[in-house]
């Protein structure tokens, strides 16, 4: 079969490279799943470069977080079974999701609805659950309170747009490009604020009329996660859940002493691993219901087939992409 594979950590358009590999064979428990795509991930290209919370097992090595494709075999057991012929969202897999075939354990693989097209599917979980459980069940936003983001522009943060016009909590979002406003409010933002504008907390100040925001969300660190923890009000808790800038976020501990504010950190793949089988079947659910109502919706921007990767994570990459990158595996 064909793959993407990367022998070192590295820039993913100059290490990344389709070769020749043999197609993987599913152990007891595991299912061979035909990839039909999947999506280029900020995490994808963080674990080519060497700089997301898990490492290549060995090289060379096959990346791709998530994908849909539909379920050729099973090495034994019977939800393998259960599932063989099934189209599939592979919330993870053990051999990478950019190739022709991967492999993953039978309770890692969900059916899809024949209503949830490919490319939806294809991005069903990373962003939509991450999107939820922050807002619904880590923060718990009210109704009626403010939930600041940053990259309120990318896929996840117009989701939480919508998430908030749903549930009715008000958000307030910070883009880094002019040309964002416009299309934010039109999916029902209550404030968006350009960070070249000024000081996050004085434009967060102006927006909400408040001293400070009690919830806040943030993917990307460095300045603008620090501008972020000052815009904290008394008892805010802010969630960071992603290290787009590559750079720390700086942290004044007398800021955060005053008013018992505070700074956690989420990652997708930690709540997975603690969580119940009846909770993740729960939260699969909610977001079969969510995508149906288009608020879990992903804006996908291009799809390039499996041998043009290099292009697929240039655009992955590329300021104002203008909605998600698929490698488009079965087309």
């Amino acid at each position: 079969m064909k793959a993407a594979v990367f022998d070192r950590h590295g820039s993913p358009s100059e290490v990344l490279t389709v070769r020749d590999v043999p197609t993987p064979t599913p152990g007891r428990g595991e299912v061979l799943v035909r990839i039909l795509a999947s999506p280029v991930n900020p995490s994808d290209l963080m674990y080519v470069q060497g700089n997301y919370g898990l490492k290549p097992p060995a090289f060379p090595a096959t990346p791709g977080f998530e994908a849909v494709g539909v379920v050729e075999a099973s090495g034994g057991g019977l939800l393998g079974w259960l599932r063989k012929g099934k189209r599939v969202v592979v919330l993870g897999s053990r051999t990478g999701n950019w190739a022709e075939y991967a492999v993953a354990k039978a309770k890692q693989v969900v059916p899809v609805p024949a209503d949830i097209p490919d490319d939806q599917a294809a991005t069903f979980f990373v962003n939509p659950a991450t999107a939820y459980l922050l807002t619904r069940e880590v923060l718990a936003v009210p109704k009626g309170e403010w939930l600041l983001q940053t990259a309120a522009g990318s896929a996840l943060g117009k989701m939480v747009v919508r998430l908030g016009k749903k549930y009715g909590f008000r958000t307030v979002n910070v883009v880094r490009r002019r040309e964002q406003v416009e299309e934010l409010k039109k999916l029902g933002a209550d404030a968006v604020l350009v960070e070249s504008d000024g000081p996050l907390p004085e434009q967060v100040r102006k927006a909400t009329n408040l001293d400070g925001v009690r919830y806040a969300i943030d993917p990307v660190g460095g300045a603008t996660g620090t501008q972020v923890v000052g815009c904290l009000a008394a008892g805010g808790r802010m969630i960071v859940y992603g290290a787009l800038s590559g750079e720390p976020t700086t942290v004044d501990p007398r800021f955060l002493i005053t008013g018992s504010k505070s700074v956690e950190g989420f990652w997708l793949s930690d709540w997975a691993a603690k969580s119940s089988v009846f909770a993740k079947l729960q939260l699969i659910r909610t977001i079969r219901g969510l995508m149906r109502e288009g608020i879990a919706r992903t804006e996908v921007s291009a799809g390039y087939a499996l041998d043009r990767v290099g292009e697929a994570v240039r655009h992955a990459a590329a300021d104002g992409k203008g909605g998600k990158v698929l490698i488009q595996v079965g087309k």
